[in-house]
């Protein structure tokens, strides 16, 4: 448990994201779309399903979450890389 500690102490933050993306970082973004469009597909057909309808709109509200982070990783990839100044 120490040991986890130390490692996440150590970790820097990133001042700005790489000029490119790795295969695997790649790879990772497609899975986190592909998540959470299943999971916005899902949520959605089982409210559709759903007989009591506070469990229908929670459903559909996760559901909507989902779309959000789809939308917001999207955009976040497809927002153009901002030139550095060069010293």
């Amino acid at each position: 448990m120490q040991q986890q500690m130390n490692m996440q102490q150590q970790q820097t933050v990133m001042p700005q994201p790489p000029q490119m993306v790795s295969t695997k970082d790649a790879l990772y973004f497609t899975d986190m779309l592909s998540w959470n469009l299943l999971a916005m597909k899902k949520a959605h057909f089982f409210a559709s399903q759903c007989q009591d309808k506070e469990v229908a709109q929670a459903l559909e509200k996760a559901g909507q979450m989902h779309q959000r982070h789809y939308q917001m990783i999207l955009r976040h990839l497809q927002k153009p890389s901002q030139p550095t100044a060069l010293q």
